[in-house]
């Protein structure tokens, strides 16, 4: 008897298959169900039990507590604050204050980063050499560490406000922080801005035109002799008609300490110095693996043009490789954003430290306080994430992919 006549019918088998699978998925939406109603039990099982502890312990749950006075000072503030406002102050404060180490970390990291990963790229060895030992001292060492490095070894080691490292007498480095001058707006602000922003626009023209000029007939125009012009000469002429955009309050020794001027804090720079270089070294080795997914023909084809290595790795290799670069590279602002709650070990006033810190240890709000501290770092990075996707895909469309 042949193989064929052995097989069951055709229908026999679509009629089995349509009843193990209807059986199949009223059981899977059962198991489904069944884990939802568990899931659903133990975040109940969660609420009843911490209520119980509130009660406990005479904690009123709710956010009332944002409008009681704080009570306590923060060393640095970019937005007017005292001890006599509320945790709401206390929140935005801690905010401010962790978006500007975490932007100031994003922009430095970036810089540093290419900068490595070019240098581990040339095909000088020394410079190859030194790029690769730095990435791999750096990315191996405990981000703490890093911090408390820059922190105890490096900025509480310098000398005091007296023998402080003067620039120039109008910038001071001491182990009390950076002491610059203060800006003061004037009323050609308004005027001096604006004259910025014409000149970024027009500079951005220049350069879309230079890039399809580029592309479509292969001449190269030189466009940086315009670009200095336009944000030399439209902010001096504004300058010259409105006057003064700002005026400066230059620091003084009074004493034991700097008065007047602005004083960037050493918790700040030891933060943003920590996560910047370690972050770079993670970054270094994302644009060096995006750089070399690209065909080294386009190199080749670069040079048979007459463009420079630079010109070729900024006009045709690095818009190629960002498909490849910016997915890790998100991961990496959201690492360094969210590592920026470290500040709490050397007292830098982030959110993290001065509202998980203080007012929880002051008000008990534990729930919360953590609940709203949670909610902001998963907005920053939602928020981060938004933006470099929408940049990627400018770069697809850009690319034509």
């Amino acid at each position: 008897m042949s193989s064929t006549s052995r097989r069951p019918p055709p229908q026999f088998v679509a009629k089995l298959r349509r009843a193990l699978g209807g059986r199949a998925g009223w059981g899977g939406f059962a198991l489904q169900l069944l884990f939802l109603a568990v899931i659903v039990w133990i975040g109940y099982e969660i609420v009843a039990n911490a209520r119980t502890n509130l009660q406990s312990a005479r904690i009123a749950s709710g956010f009332g507590f944002l409008s009681h006075t704080a009570g306590f000072d923060i060393s640095q503030t970019l937005i007017p604050y005292s001890g006599s406002d509320s945790y709401t102050r206390v929140f935005v404060v801690g905010l401010l204050n962790t978006l500007l180490v975490s932007v100031i970390g994003i922009f430095f990291a970036t810089v540093i980063g290419f900068l490595v990963a070019l240098g581990r790229l040339s095909p000088n060895w020394l410079l190859s050499r030194i790029s690769g030992a730095y990435v791999e001292i750096v990315r191996n060492l405990p981000l703490l560490f890093q911090i408390l490095f820059w922190y105890l070894a490096v900025l509480a080691a310098l000398p005091g406000p007296r023998q402080s490292f003067s620039l120039f007498n109008i910038a001071f480095l001491s182990n009390r922080g950076l002491v610059i001058p203060r800006p003061i707006a004037e009323p050609g602000l308004g005027a001096f801005v604006l004259s910025i922003l014409i000149a970024l626009a027009a500079t951005l023209l220049l350069r879309g035109y230079a890039r399809r000029k580029l592309f479509r007939s292969g001449n190269r125009i030189t466009i940086w002799p315009y670009v200095i012009g336009l944000f030399i000469g439209l902010p001096a002429l504004t300058a010259l008609a409105f006057g003064a955009p700002l005026a400066f309050e230059l620091p003084v020794l009074r004493g034991f300490n700097f008065a007047g001027g602005s004083r960037v804090i050493p918790e700040l720079v030891a933060l943003a110095l920590a996560l910047s270089i370690y972050t770079a070294a993670f970054i270094a080795e994302i644009v060096r693996a995006g750089i070399q997914s690209v065909h080294k023909g386009q190199m080749e084809a670069g040079a048979s043009l007459g463009l420079t290595r630079g010109t070729t790795l900024r006009l045709i290799v690095v818009p190629q490789a960002l498909r490849v670069i910016l997915p890790p590279l998100t991961s990496q602002y959201l690492n360094l954003t969210k590592n920026s709650s470290l500040a709490v070990a050397i007292g830098y006033p982030d959110l993290f430290s001065v509202f998980a810190g203080t007012t929880l240890s002051q008000t008990g709000q534990a729930i919360e306080i953590i609940a709203i501290t949670m909610g902001v770092y998963l907005l920053i990075s939602l928020v981060t994430s938004a933006i470099m996707n929408f940049y990627g895909w400018r770069v697809g469309r850009s690319l034509g992919t």
